[in-house]
């Protein structure tokens, strides 16, 4: 497989599958706790927590998993998911 076809089928799975980095910016956006409230919660400097929703850092898992902690999230599988029934009509 040549580099551009990596980067292609990455690319093509990222449409399907958003990375984790951003389900989480994500999550913390729509969370009703305030990065402040976050911050004070699990430790992590609200410097730090603006770098990281603004895409300029990552994150440790260990501070990873203090903000899942605080926001109560998760990891799930996705084939551990069942779909929701339509109902037909």
């Amino acid at each position: 497989m040549t580099k551009r076809e990596g980067r292609d089928r990455i690319t093509n799975m990222s449409k399907k599958h958003p990375k984790f980095s951003d389900q989480l910016r994500q999550a913390i956006e729509q969370s009703d706790k305030t990065r402040y409230r976050i911050s004070q919660e699990t430790g992590v400097s609200e410097a730090v927590m603006s770098r990281f929703m603004n895409c300029k850092v990552g994150l440790s898992m260990v501070t990873v998993d203090l903000i899942c902690q605080s926001l109560g999230l998760r990891l799930v599988d996705e084939s551990e998911i069942k779909p929701k029934r339509t109902k037909r009509g």
